[in-house]
């Protein structure tokens, strides 16, 4: 009888340490990709000295639109009824949170909202800290996010689980506009 797939994730070296001996998949929470590189090739030696092998994976939420322009526009209103003072709570809170993820997410763009843009179509906004969760999200029209997940696959993954709340309606934009364009390819 085949045995599940175990993903595991974390940031800290006791995770890390876990998932090389035990998992199948680590799954990191999407950063710049220089540094989701350098991660998954820290995991993949740490695998090596177990003697084994493990693939790596990105949890990203997805804002997908037919335009650049919309996709930015449902980004921002996601984040539109934060004012700083919830924002501050929030990194407060989170601060006082003994989670390597967490702060590694924090330092990305330290609660401000200037510096939500951290890497190509890469948005630390409300899936981030800012609204109380780590996380982000690729953000752009269907052929940027489709050429983002592609960069994903270089980058030494092959597993990208993809969120967004209200779930149905992201699906559906992902659906109808990204999918199409991997029709020919292996994702």
């Amino acid at each position: 009888m085949p045995l599940p797939t175990v993903y595991l994730g974390g940031s800290s070296d006791a995770a890390v340490d876990v998932a090389a001996a035990e998992a199948d998949v680590f799954l990191t929470w999407s950063e710049p990709p220089a540094q989701v590189a350098e991660k998954l090739a820290g995991v993949q030696d740490r695998a090596a000295e177990y003697g084994r092998r493990v693939r790596g994976g990105i949890r990203l939420h997805v804002i997908s639109r037919d335009t650049t322009d919309e996709a930015w526009a449902a980004a921002d209103r996601l984040i539109a009824g934060l004012d700083g003072e919830t924002i501050a709570q929030h990194q407060s809170q989170l601060r006082s949170v003994r989670s390597e993820g967490q702060r590694r997410n924090l330092e990305l763009h330290g609660g401000d909202r200037n510096r939500l843009l951290v890497g190509p179509n890469l948005w630390a906004g409300s899936a981030s800290s800012v609204a109380g969760r780590a996380g982000t999200a690729l953000v752009g029209s269907h052929d940027e996010v489709a050429e983002r997940i592609r960069e994903c696959r270089d980058i030494r993954n092959r597993r990208a689980p993809l969120l967004r709340n209200p779930h149905l309606e992201y699906a559906e934009h992902f659906g109808h506009g990204v999918l199409p364009k991997f029709a020919s390819e292996s994702v």
